[in-house]
């Protein structure tokens, strides 16, 4: 059922009392931890030079150490991104913005975004300066290249190999994996050695003190959430106020639970392929309920499915002199993280159903955002790979790709090779975050997430609440990938009143959704 009520549970009373008699800025906690991390206060506090860069946007460049271990030493850049508050008589302070990825710049996607209605509406562009960055080693921030130039990128990243859809498909992208690795070592330089979110969250506190704000208020989407708990528990005395959407297993995402970074891939450990099996049948029985509204409704959506990726595991698909595979029809399948390309799924699925009709005229990458832009690969390996304990032996990763398979149908190996780079990786971050994720921060967290997260399943986004000191799940009773893409004016609403007062909305709200995909 499709919502249009602001919330379907609790009421917003207490903050709209809150709002009308201006108690917008919640005091700094009296008992909230005093630890901070010592390698960020011996750094110098960044001079930003704000200059127009168009459309009502300011840019800037912030320079921190490249090693927070020796901050008088070799400085890097981060390109930082501003639009400025509305409403300056009214302005609180700066919410800083991390999109996630890690990967995609954080400049270009502000500039993009800032102005979408169900995540940053006018009232809450009137009260903060929306400001976001490129994380170190991505795109305009030291952004790691390991190869010679563009031509050699797209050469590059355009012929590797797809997920492995068959065993005898893994030794070849095992291979791959592993030669580009070995070419970011050769290739990226030192930055490779400090790319770790802990060093991210040490410049993010470096450009709060830029800024001028006494505390931190951050909104973090996807891994932005990861950046958030590690500063929240770095820095947790200024936290103001933090919104995490679409939100990680903090300790998944690091160490794994247990032996879990030993024996279990990244994303797997997350939870990610029965998300995406999950989300997919949401797919198929809204398309279902929706009618002549989907284009692959007609019959039994979940029969044809089966048929279409059974036939397509036999040899490829040929649709208008286009061939698709069974690994290029499965990871389109499974890029569900944005319901408002969910009508042209179902468009694309029905046309390699019938192997007739004229697909989409836009390019099938481009409908589901698998593009590669920027250094956006390069920099996920040097994030991810900074951070996080993998397993380094390949015959694991094949293991669990056969164990997954059984467990969800189709999607299983799709989370299994994602971070296969990792296993082969060279350099190493030793100021990499590893706990604790529980200290007691100045003002309560809210975690935003909905039901059906192909990226950051709801499972993982409650364990990673269950981590932290104090934080509350809402939950958006909707399909995609945060609320970036699953549009809620609910969840805006809370999420903007939180942001507002530091104040946790009613324990047990939930949020519905603006309008079906298939609307």
């Amino acid at each position: 059922m499709f919502s249009h009520r602001a919330c379907r549970r609790g009421s917003a009373s207490l903050l709209a009392v809150l709002l009308w008699t201006g108690a917008l800025i919640a005091p700094v906690h009296a008992s909230a931890d005093p630890y901070v991390d010592q390698l960020a206060e011996a750094a110098a506090t960044p001079t930003l030079a704000w200059e127009s860069c168009a459309d009502g946007f300011e840019c800037a460049l912030a320079q921190v150490p490249m090693d927070y271990n020796s901050p008088q030493a070799a400085q890097i850049d981060l390109a930082v991104i501003k639009l400025p508050a509305s409403d300056p008589a009214r302005r609180i302070g700066s919410l800083f913005v991390n999109f996630g990825g890690p990967g995609p710049s954080g400049v270009d996607r502000l500039r993009e975004r800032a102005r979408w209605q169900w995540l940053f509406s006018d009232e809450l562009r009137a009260r903060f300066d929306l400001v976001s960055w490129d994380p170190r080693s991505v795109s305009r921030s030291a952004g790691t290249q390991c190869f010679a130039d563009a031509a050699e990128q797209a050469g590059y990243l355009g012929s590797f190999p797809g997920t492995p859809t068959e065993p005898h498909d893994e030794p070849a992208f095992f291979a791959a994996s592993a030669d580009i690795a070995d070419r970011c070592a050769r290739n990226a330089g030192p930055i490779l050695h400090h790319a770790s979110t802990a060093n991210t969250a040490r410049d993010l506190d470096l450009l709060r003190r830029a800024v001028g704000d006494e505390a931190m208020t951050f909104h973090g989407i996807s891994y932005g959430t990861q950046v958030g708990a590690v500063y929240a528990n770095m820095f947790p005395g200024r936290v103001r106020a933090m919104a995490f959407d679409g939100s990680l297993d903090f300790e998944g995402n690091v160490n794994g639970h247990g032996a879990d970074g030993a024996n279990l891939p990244l994303d797997t450990r997350q939870g990610v392929a029965a998300g995406i099996a999950e989300t997919f049948d949401t797919f198929l029985r809204d398309c279902s309920a929706a009618g002549p509204r989907c284009a692959f409704a007609t019959g039994d959506p979940k029969l044809k499915w089966i048929a279409l990726a059974e036939r397509a595991r036999l040899a490829p698909i040929t649709v208008d002199g286009t061939p698709w595979t069974f690994s290029q029809i499965v990871s389109t399948a499974g890029s569900l993280s944005r319901p408002d390309t969910y009508s042209d799924l179902a468009i694309f699925l029905q046309n390699l159903f019938d192997a007739a009709t004229v697909l989409p005229t836009r390019d099938p990458d481009a409908l589901f955002s698998r593009e590669h832009t920027a250094n956006r690969v390069e920099a996920f390996y040097t994030i991810q790979c900074s951070d996080s304990t993998v397993p380094t032996d390949p015959a694991v990763y094949s293991r669990v790709a056969a164990a997954e398979d059984l467990q969800s149908r189709y999607f299983g190996r799709t989370a299994v090779f994602n971070a296969a780079p990792c296993a082969f990786w060279q350099a190493e971050d030793r100021d990499r975050y590893t706990g604790p994720w529980n200290r007691e921060t100045a003002a309560p967290i809210l975690v935003l997430n909905s039901r059906y997260d192909p990226a950051t399943p709801l499972h993982g986004a409650k364990a990673g609440a269950a981590q932290l000191n104090r934080a509350q799940v809402v939950v958006i009773e909707g399909s995609g990938h945060s609320s970036m893409y699953v549009q809620s004016t609910c969840a805006e609403h809370l999420k903007r009143d939180y942001l507002f007062t530091a104040q946790l909305p009613p324990a047990g709200i939930s949020c519905g959704i603006d309008r079906s995909p298939f609307s």
